[in-house]
């Protein structure tokens, strides 16, 4: 497991879980959790919380920036021109050219606008930006983000902070077997169970806020998310036995009765 690396936009990265940083109460408790989960990136909504203005209390002043890499994200877009602007700002701040691309097409559900979210990918790819975009368990936009160039898809478990869990893993696995860039899932999960099933199916990694955040106890649940995430991954690298309709006997026979 020490040498399972995932990889993304040329970087290297151990651990395979995403965490965000909304919702907790304060930046204490973002860094005690994001410790707490082991998480090598993590992601930040640009237009609400402060990662570009040092006039005011900055949430990268309480992480640490030689372990963790920002990935600034674009949520509250709901158009493709606001989108691109987000993540001009953050690169422009410093942040880097990572960005997960969030078109929203709807304030109720949070879905994506598909169509905005591929046009917006088509100019952030064009300028330079690694872009992991947010979508539905759709395996033709799958297919047509990563034509684009973006360096991978992130579809949804089930809507944005619903805790479902995977709702169409059949989907899923279409998009993983024809994926050629790294499949994240993203938004939906609400326990370790779902980010061990994640996992299981042969996802890259799993991206996550709320669970976390809005678990009674936000640490225990951000060491529980780690783990998860490590039993899916060492479980799907074992190899599951196939499933079976009938029992089979779990010790040999041969030989008890010579």
């Amino acid at each position: 497991m020490q040498q399972d690396v995932f990889e993304l936009g040329g970087a290297t990265y151990t651990s395979r879980l995403i965490v965000g940083t909304g919702k907790y109460r304060d930046f204490e408790e973002t860094r005690a959790a994001i410790d707490a989960s082991g998480a090598e990136i993590v992601t930040v909504a640009v237009r609400r919380v402060n990662i570009t203005s040092r006039d005011s209390d900055n949430l990268l002043d309480h992480l640490d920036l030689d372990r963790i890499t920002i990935l600034p994200n674009t949520a509250g877009c709901y158009t493709a021109e606001d989108a691109v602007r987000t993540a001009r700002l953050a690169r422009e701040a410093g942040v880097g050219s990572l960005v997960k691309l969030e078109v929203i097409g709807d304030e109720k559900t949070l879905f994506p606008d598909v169509p905005a979210t591929i046009e917006a990918a088509r100019v952030l790819v064009g300028e330079g930006f690694v872009v992991l975009p947010y979508l539905n368990d759709d395996p033709i936009a799958a297919k047509r983000l990563a034509d684009l160039g973006c360096a991978a898809v992130m579809p949804l478990a089930a809507p944005i902070g619903s805790g479902l869990g995977i709702r169409n893993p059949y989907n899923l696995k279409i998009i993983l077997e024809q994926s050629e860039v790294p499949v994240i899932v993203d938004a939906g999960v609400g326990t370790a169970s779902d980010v061990a099933r994640a996992m299981e199916l042969g996802c890259e990694a799993v991206l996550l806020n709320t669970a976390i955040a809005g678990a009674k106890d936000p640490i225990a649940m951000a060491e529980a998310m780690k783990l998860g995430v490590r039993a899916g991954r060492l479980a799907y690298l074992a190899g599951r036995i196939p499933k079976k309709l009938y029992a089979t006997a779990s010790s040999p026979i041969e030989g008890l009765l010579d």
